[in-house]
Order: structure tokens, then sequence, then C-alpha cells
């Protein structure tokens, strides 16, 4: 294994240790100003990762770079607008995912602002800033591809609770109905995922989208301090 796809790893593990407890974290925090305190009285809102982990989402972190954590219990009837609610719950966590992006981009580009840094990245050793440089890259990508993930309209991603914003009684009850094949279905989009080759995963054109426009936020400050247009 190389420096590089060590770090890749090192990263994902990080993203366990500090993003998916930010994510679940912000789903809790948004249930209580909503109305709802049960993810709190659940000790759900807290950065400790053991809390949210979920086994095979941890797994599937590590070895593919997107996951799950344990669902943050939430009872909308306590909300004082159960739908809304229930929704801007959901948004928080991808929310949360895209900040943490932004803060990754804006990190490394902020690094690449320093001389020292600069001379670093571009020697071709591998040494501790361009190891911190290479984490905040993966960072940056990790945390896009789980915004995108979490924003997929399936059950029991955060995408359906906003989808269900806008669907009837009737149209929700059939997925309540029917969540043992939804399961089966979420399942096989896993493996779909894993298999479809980039250039056609609809998942993968949406992260690079969404991270092209991230990191145009980010990547002029170096191009400031340089004077490179």
């Amino acid at each position: 294994m190389n420096v590089s796809e060590f770090l890749k790893y090192f990263s994902r593990v990080l993203t366990l240790l500090i993003v998916i407890p930010v994510h679940e974290a912000a789903h809790g925090l948004m249930a209580k100003k909503m109305g709802d305190d049960t993810a709190e009285k659940k000790g759900r809102i807290s950065l400790n990762p053991f809390v949210h982990l979920d086994f095979w989402g941890s797994v599937l972190m590590i070895f593919t770079g997107f996951g799950w954590a344990k669902p943050v219990p939430v009872n909308p009837v306590r909300m004082k607008n159960p739908r809304a609610g229930l929704a801007l719950t959901a948004f928080a966590g991808p929310v949360s995912n895209l900040i943490a992006a932004f803060l990754s981009g804006l990190a490394y580009n902020l690094m690449l602002c320093s001389e020292t840094c600069l001379e670093a990245y571009f020697s071709g050793n591998i040494t501790s800033v361009v190891c911190v440089m290479i984490i905040f890259e993966f960072l940056f990508t990790i945390n896009v591809g789980l915004a995108v993930f979490n924003l997929l309209p399936m059950p029991p991603l955060d995408g359906f609770n906003i989808l269900s914003f806008f669907l009837n009684d009737k149209a929700l009850r059939w997925v309540y109905t029917h969540q043992r094949e939804m399961s089966v279905c979420f399942m096989g989009l896993i493996v779909l995922l894993n298999i479809i080759p980039a250039e056609y995963n609809i998942l993968n054109i949406a992260a690079e989208d969404i991270a092209n426009l991230l990191w145009k936020a980010v990547s002029w400050i170096p191009r400031l301090k340089w004077g490179m247009y």
C-alpha cells in the first residue's frame, strides 16, 4: 500500500470519528429546534462517534467511501410542524457534510498560500505537510460524496425524509408498508454504485458537479495570493 492509498483509508477513518458524529448531531440539533428532544434524551446530540456508528455502515465507509450511521431517533409528532420539521431535520445532515467539505477545501487552499506548503506540495516529496494537504483533499471529496449519497430519495437515507414533505399520506403509507422491499432495493443500490463505471454513475456525476462548485468558492484564494489567474 502506497502513501496515498494509506491516507485515503486514514481519511475515511477520520470521517467516521469526526464527520459522521457531526452529521448525526446536526440531525438531533435540528430536531430539537423543531420541538422534538427525543435525540437529546437518547444521547444522540453528541460528538462521541461510538454512540452513532453502525457496524456495516462503518465497514462500507472504510472500504467504499460512503456509508451510514445508526438512525437518529426522531418523533415528528412532537414537532410544531411535523412534515416540515422532519424534512429540515433530514436536510441538516447533508448540509453539515457540505460545510465540512467547504472547510476542508478552504484549509487546503489556505495551506497553498504558504510558500513552505506550496514548495513542499510541488516538490514531489511526501512530507508531513503534503500528507496533511492530501488528507484535506480526501476529506473534501468524501464529504461531498456523503452529502450526495444521503440526498438520494430512498429510505432510510435523508433524501427520502426530505421527499416525504412533498408526498401525500397515501404515498407515505405505501412506502411504509413496503419497507422490506425498499430495504432490498437499497442494498441493490449500494452494489450498483460500486460496480457502475464512474462516467455512468449518476451519484458520481452529481458529486463532481457539486465538488466543482465548492472548489471554485475557495480555489481563488491561493491564486489571489500568488497572482495566478
